[in-house]
């Protein structure tokens, strides 16, 4: 299996994808420098195939979070090595899906996938990969699960929600329980804080 080049807090090199575009029931593109254009974050969410069946879950997962994600600026791709035809009956065809109003990108030649080291050479599938890339082109999250495992959307919300914020507060990180602006964050950590994050977590 190919190894990303890419790792957090690199730039991801501009990229393309054929879409079906399932709000307008149409054909599409999704270009990476037109979201980078636009101010938008990018969260790609590789799965292995069409006409599958965790796949369907985390589908209509997503689905459920989109306007979450879009209210946040963040422009939502799915991705498989499927066609776009392909991607146009499954979500006409499979009830799961229903709700879907998002791009789903058609990555044939396995290109973007082995950009993001989830390409699978010996079946020509990508595992489930998650990345969320920032309106300036850096990768800020990756996250993979093998065939087996469905993801939680909630965390991706909380993820992109995080990122957001702290693009406007960059002396603040986020702890592991920060869910809303608002939350406790831990500003400017430095030598005070060493052996004292319990104290500012608390004070």
């Amino acid at each position: 299996m190919p190894v990303s080049t890419i790792q957090v807090g690199e730039m991801v090199p501009d990229f393309t994808l054929e879409t079906y575009n399932a709000a307008e029931k149409t054909f599409g593109e999704f270009s990476l420098a037109a979201a980078k254009k636009a101010g938008k974050w990018t969260v790609l969410v590789f799965y292995p195939a069409d006409f599958t069946f965790v796949c369907a879950t985390e589908f209509e997962a997503l689905a459920d979070k989109h306007e979450a994600l879009k209210g946040l600026n963040a422009e939502v791709v799915t991705v498989s090595t499927d066609t776009k035809f392909t991607h146009l009956a499954w979500q006409r065809e499979e009830k799961e899906l229903a709700n879907v109003r998002y791009h789903m990108g058609a990555d044939r030649t396995g290109a973007v996938s082995k950009l993001f080291g989830v390409y699978m050479e010996g079946n020509g599938l990508a595992l489930r990969g998650t990345f969320v890339i920032s309106p300036e082109g850096k990768l800020t999250n990756s996250e993979v699960n093998f065939l087996n495992v469905g993801r939680n959307m909630d965390e991706l919300v909380r993820k992109v929600k995080a990122n957001t914020y702290l693009a406007k507060a960059p002396g603040e990180v986020c702890p592991a329980k920060w869910s809303n602006p608002g939350d406790k964050t831990l500003k400017n950590p430095g030598p005070q804080m060493v052996g004292r994050v319990h104290e500012h977590l608390k004070g």
